[in-house]
């Protein structure tokens, strides 16, 4: 199997909604892409699998060590054989991919977060600095077009953490910041309980309004000149915010179940928005 095929691979079977807006991609732009999302899953499974910390630290340095590889010339990993000969034409920085795997760490140093500041540090390194990793490789003429990308991976990220609300808590993480846990009297024993209540729902809505209000700054930040460019990042923008309305729809009822698209729904919301432009 090549370097590429490992990717895709790894890319395919995450099911992610981010492979979906991939598809419509120019080739060499689609293997960047893919191989940049492979390492994001590589690292993130570094931690989510591990059941000893230790272990995960140490693997966690062995990829630090790898991307600095990657960049002096001799990498081993298929993933970073893979995404090394996009570094240049893309301008992929070494202190992006550092940051995410600063904060892949950060989920083994801390499972709770006291206030939204400290919880946006987080998701920045998880996932703003992917969205500007992703918008460089798919093509930016405006430094602008970099704070839209950044701004639309937050929008991501806290959608991710109420979806997985439930999921996150059974597994001993609470993102939902403590400060605005006790603003609407929803203690970390009714997550992990998975209690229910109009108070959850209230609280769940202020969360819901801060992704959808990201969203927002997010589209006016980007530059007409890029937009079209910028399309995957709609694509996923699409599906992400669809999903986001279907969990708003259904109550929050987050708390024992994982509300998801159909791959088919994700492929035409991809589709519809890569029509439009």
């Amino acid at each position: 199997m090549s370097p590429d095929e490992y990717c895709q691979q790894k890319t395919a079977q995450s099911g992610s909604s981010f492979y979906y807006s991939f598809l419509f991609l120019p080739p060499e732009r689609r293997r960047a892409i893919t191989a940049l999302y492979a390492f994001c899953r590589e690292v993130d499974d570094t931690v989510d699998d591990a059941t000893d910390q230790s272990v995960a630290r140490i693997k966690l340095a062995w990829w630090r060590n790898e991307v600095a590889q990657m960049y002096s010339g001799t990498p081993t990993h298929p993933v970073m054989l893979a995404l090394k000969p996009h570094i240049q034409p893309y301008d992929l920085k070494q202190e992006h991919l550092q940051a995410i795997i600063d904060g892949m760490e950060m989920d083994l140093d801390q499972s709770r977060y006291l206030d939204y500041p400290n919880l946006k540090k987080y998701c920045w390194h998880v996932a703003g600095v992917v969205g500007i990793l992703s918008a460089s490789i798919f093509g930016v003429t405006n430094p602008q077009t970099l704070k839209y990308a950044e701004t639309l991976g937050l929008a991501f990220q806290l959608t991710n953490i109420i979806r997985d609300v439930g999921e996150d808590a059974r597994k001993g993480r609470i993102y939902l910041p403590i400060d605005e846990l006790q603003q609407f009297n929803v203690t970390a024993a009714d997550l992990l309980n998975a209690r229910h209540s109009e108070k959850f729902e209230a609280l769940m809505t202020f969360q819901a309004a801060r992704a959808q209000q990201l969203y927002d700054d997010a589209f006016a930040l980007l530059p007409k000149e890029d937009r079209r460019a910028q399309r995957p990042g709609l694509m996923m923008a699409a599906i992400y915010r669809t999903l986001l309305d279907e969990i708003e729809r259904d109550g929050f009822h987050v708390l024992t179940q994982k509300i998801s698209l159909t791959p088919l729904r994700k492929l035409w919301l991809a589709w519809k928005t890569y029509v439009r432009g």
